[in-house]
């Protein structure tokens, strides 16, 4: 299993970057990795909440499709995915500090049948794509500091 793990301080209130981050179809205007994404229910977020993503791996573009599994409006949220080759989690919390907020995005990506003798392979390609999803969370955010935890 590979972990990879941010912390993220944002000038932007909690409330505001809870709400774009539980979007999950957001994804595809921070993170690199992501081709495209849609909200396949619309409205509002909730546990049950369902969304298509297209994720760059390998020279390929694999559909998954994240299901909101756990979901505190306090600022907490799970969304879940799985395909033959890899079952990914991620939870994200957002907390308010001072002005702005704190965001620790905590994402888990696991090897499914065949892609267990992939794993060392997957956990680097993990990093990195981790790394430049970061950047570009960092940058949709305002990110104030450099406080991460790996």
């Amino acid at each position: 299993m590979s972990r990879f793990v941010i912390n993220i301080s944002s000038p932007r209130p909690a409330v505001e970057v809870f709400d774009y981050m539980a979007r999950f179809s957001n994804a595809a205007l921070w993170d690199p990795g992501v081709a495209a994404a849609t909200d396949v229910d619309g409205g509002d977020v909730h546990v049950g909440s369902r969304f298509d993503l297209q994720v760059r791996f390998a020279g390929r573009t694999l559909p998954l499709r994240y299901t909101v599994t756990e979901l505190e409006p306090s600022g907490s949220v799970v969304v879940e995915a799985a395909n033959a080759f890899v079952r990914s989690r991620d939870r994200i919390t957002v907390r308010a500090h001072g002005d702005g907020s704190v965001l620790r995005y905590e994402a888990l990506l696991e090897p499914r049948g065949l892609a267990w003798v992939t794993a060392p392979l997957l956990a680097a390609s993990f990093r990195t794509i981790g790394r430049r999803a970061e950047a570009g969370l960092r940058a949709a955010l305002g990110a104030v500091d450099e406080t991460v935890d790996r």
